[in-house]
């Protein structure tokens, strides 16, 4: 996928889809935010999904939400 068209994607991706990633973090509950992460993926690609958690998503969150993320993703690894 070229980055036109995984901006094209993302632009097109509703507002639902940021909500419920946040209230995933906002619950400190990873294991909802995997099977969200894994459905955003599917359903646009894994390029979108490192554009959209990137630039869209870690943006967003404050500090001990983002710290909180991080440590859940390093121990999952």
């Amino acid at each position: 996928m070229t980055e036109s068209q995984i901006m094209a994607t993302i632009t097109q991706i509703p507002v639902s889809e940021l909500i419920s990633l946040l209230t995933a973090i906002s619950n400190r509950d990873y294991s909802q935010f995997e099977q969200l992460e894994s459905r955003f993926a599917d359903r646009y690609g894994i390029e979108a999904w490192e554009e959209y958690f990137n630039f869209r998503l870690l943006p967003v969150l404050d500090n001990a939400s983002n710290n909180w993320l991080l440590e859940q993703m390093l121990v999952v690894v």
